[in-house]
């Protein structure tokens, strides 16, 4: 399904089109636009992404656009917001977390989510240091829960007890 599109680690030539997506997803699927307390990374992706040997950014480009990103970090869950136990569970210095899976509407439903989390997962494996693939979703998002599901394993469901009012699942990639 992915045949007219072509999944990459980016290079500084994509970053302009892959911060257009994420902002874009804060915005109109998140609905609360760019949080700098969150977000900063998208302002900088070159020294987050590209500077970093233990981070990386993987975008589909279409007819020479980005229509999709994912991101790995060398962090763990913070706590707060999230749970104590969980990033004990996930030290920054073993876990890659992934970030910013985002599809542009019109490019969903083409397996790009999942090609680009399968290549976030062959960096990883491929990165030394690495013990976990952890991240966590909003499962308010549309078709979010369900395609983490068909990915990951569930770790903590935080819906009933999450501070910030999100619906957080938190899962690890074998």
């Amino acid at each position: 399904m992915t045949h007219d599109y072509e999944l990459r680690a980016a290079g500084p030539a994509d970053l302009d089109g892959a911060r257009s997506v994420m902002l874009d997803t804060f915005y109109h699927d998140l609905g609360y636009g760019y949080r700098p307390e969150w977000h900063a990374d998208v302002i900088d992706l070159e020294g987050v992404y590209l500077r970093d040997p233990r981070h990386g950014l993987f975008v589909a480009v279409h007819s020479g656009q980005v229509v999709a990103t994912t991101a790995v970090r060398a962090a763990g869950p913070k706590s707060p917001s999230h749970p104590a136990w969980l990033a004990e569970r996930y030290p920054d210095r073993h876990t890659a977390q992934l970030f910013r899976v985002y599809v542009r509407p019109e490019h969903r439903r083409r397996g790009l989510g999942r090609g680009l989390v399968e290549l976030a997962r062959a960096f990883v494996a491929n990165t030394p240091g690495y013990g976990y693939l952890y991240l966590h979703t909003d499962t308010r998002v549309p078709g979010a829960e369900a395609f983490w599901r068909s990915l990951a394993a569930e770790v903590h469901d935080d819906r009933d007890s999450d501070a910030h009012a999100f619906q957080t699942v938190h899962f690890e990639i074998p």
